[in-house]
């Protein structure tokens, strides 16, 4: 029996199990890939996220909560296992992280939302770029005021990062990213004096977003900080 007062999304996720053999990442309920109690309790807030230890120079870096349990949850799953409909989600909740990160400027103030890039084979073999998805789906959470650019480009030799220590990202990463002159250009010109924001899903040591920073800083664009959705456990939750 549906329970009163939601009848209608709790018979329309067990239209969705039965068609799809769709089920909640986060709960394992039939239905949606997130349903509705999920999606209720998931993190309203969010704040600063230091590395340990914190690269020299990281602006300061957001996300709602620790990377463990319903967040790992969902950004696995759409990472990983291509559970597109949850960057819509996963794209609120990083705008969440934009939007703390954003608390101290005027309202109104023009933002630049921009993605880690991932390595080309990577996105070949996912068959889609999570991290751009999810600031698109952030950007349009935020309004007209935010835009989406995704200037940074991948130096070839980059390898995965799974199972690297920080010493071996960092270096895996050093000198790695790059923005062409021409984008940042068209940028200038479309968005003067916005403030940008590096995007990506996961805060593991820092280098990557560290790395984004540096990128973007030589070509001429001031960075105002990092958001993400979710920093890893052995990482410091606590303000810097």
């Amino acid at each position: 029996m549906a329970t009163p007062g939601r009848p209608l999304p709790l018979l329309a996720d067990g239209f969705v199990d039965l068609v799809l053999g769709s089920r909640c990442v986060v709960c394992d309920r039939p239905g949606r890939p997130m349903c509705p109690s999920c999606h209720e309790a998931r993190p309203a807030h969010a704040g600063v996220h230091w590395p340990t230890p914190c690269p020299a120079g990281l602006v300061p870096p957001y996300a709602v909560g620790e990377y463990a349990g319903a967040l790992r949850a969902l950004v696995l799953a759409h990472k990983e296992r291509r559970v597109l409909a949850l960057a819509r989600p996963l794209g609120e909740l990083l705008a969440t992280s934009v939007a703390a990160s954003l608390a101290t400027i005027g309202a109104g103030a023009p933002v630049l939302l921009v993605p880690v890039p991932s390595r080309a084979a990577t996105v070949r073999q996912r068959g889609h770029d999570p991290t751009l998805t999810m600031a698109r789906a952030a950007a349009r959470t935020l309004g007209p005021d935010v835009r989406t650019a995704p200037l940074l480009r991948l130096r070839p030799g980059v390898v995965d990062q799974a199972g690297l220590d920080a010493a071996g990202r960092a270096a895996n990463l050093a000198g790695s990213m790059t923005v062409p002159a021409p984008a940042v250009r068209r940028i200038s010109r479309r968005c003067p004096r916005a403030h940008v924001v590096v995007c990506d899903d996961v805060l593991t040591t820092g280098a990557t977003l560290r790395e984004a920073q540096r990128a973007l800083e030589a070509a001429g664009v001031r960075v105002h900080a990092a958001a993400v959705v979710a920093a890893t456990r052995r990482r410091s939750a606590a303000s810097h």
